[in-house]
């Protein structure tokens, strides 16, 4: 079978129509998530077609948020290499950082016994979480501010 190649672009690189890319001052390129040989797990998307999704920091293993991904979010995902998800309250897709630019480079998705949670392992630009945090999970239960602000959300938004 053949599968396409798409290829993760980050600044300082570029690709041409055929897919030849060419680093520009040590810019990295890396297949998107269609490549491989091994067979795609059928995920279960539910009654509402849509499936949570943990964002997880892929070298400290911070845990940064949690979303819901539509099958149209996990194919723009897998395709693009760039974290996308389905805003319920929106009724939208959307890709993480479109308006802040504190993106999520998609390094590698999982999927749990049950086929119905997905695992984003990314590379976080800035912030995950919209209050100005590197996670969304900043607080414990009893209130207590256990993580950073890392920018201000007023002048982001």
């Amino acid at each position: 079978m053949n599968r396409r190649l798409v290829h993760r672009v980050r600044p300082g690189l570029e690709c041409n129509d055929l897919g030849d890319t060419r680093p520009i001052h040590g810019a990295r390129v890396r297949p998107s998530m269609t490549d491989g040989d091994a067979a795609a797990v059928d995920v279960d998307f539910g009654d509402d077609g849509l499936v949570p999704a943990v964002a997880q920091d892929v070298d400290t293993g911070e845990v940064l948020m949690l979303a819901y991904v539509s099958p149209e979010a996990l194919e723009r995902t897998r395709e693009t290499g760039d974290a996308h998800y389905y805003s319920r309250s929106r009724e939208a897709l959307w890709r993480k950082g479109g308006s802040s630019g504190h993106t999520q480079a998609v390094e590698e998705i999982r999927v749990d016994c049950d086929a119905d949670t997905l695992l984003y392992l990314v590379d976080q630009s800035v912030g995950a979480c919209h209050t100005g945090h590197r996670s969304c999970f900043y607080r414990t239960i009893d209130g207590e501010n256990v993580g950073d602000r890392v920018f201000d959300p007023d002048e982001v938004y």
